[in-house]
């Protein structure tokens, strides 16, 4: 593969990684201001939604290394498109638990994102960003791990506020 392209794909995955970064706290903070009885969620996700803004500022620095713009149009895109789903979310009687359900998807997209970037800048010669990469895998590895561990009390609290006749949704 050539230089140049194995530069080009490497870039447009920062880009894109960087729109999708934008795009997850779309999502994220809608939710966060809407919850009331599950604070151990609201608390997971104010904390991602912080390393969520320092991996946005990681890849801006491999960005500006690189001498690369980030793409507006994509985070501006991307951003809405979170936007939209949160707000469907927001009007089903089970919103907190298609908020996890989603998020745990998400979290796994972003993770085999930033393995494939991991492997392109490996393969492209791009070793200097790797630490970056590998910060910004590690922490949505570590949020999709909390929220795989956390469906089962999500979706029990759930149920009981619901049979309790309590508001259940968020």
């Amino acid at each position: 593969m050539a230089e140049t392209e194995t530069r080009s794909i490497f870039v447009t995955g920062l880009k894109n990684a960087h729109a999708m970064e934008n795009q997850a706290l779309s999502i994220m903070k809608p939710q966060v201001k809407r919850i009331e009885n599950y604070p151990e969620v609201a608390r997971k996700l104010e904390q991602h939604i912080r390393e969520t803004e320092g991996q946005i500022t990681r890849l801006e620095e491999v960005l500006d290394s690189l001498s690369e713009d980030r793409s507006m149009l994509k985070d501006v895109a991307l951003s809405f498109t979170g936007s939209m789903a949160a707000m469907g979310h927001s009007i089903a009687g089970d919103e907190i638990l298609k908020n996890s359900f989603a998020n745990f998807a998400f979290e796994n997209y972003e993770i085999a994102a930033y393995k494939s970037l991991i492997t392109i800048a490996d393969l492209g010669g791009f070793p200097g960003h790797v630490a970056a990469l590998k910060a910004n895998l590690d922490e949505e590895m570590a949020m999709a791990k909390w929220l795989d561990e956390n469906l089962r009390s999500v979706t029990v609290k759930f149920a009981s506020l619901k049979e309790a006749g309590e508001t259940a949704k968020v």
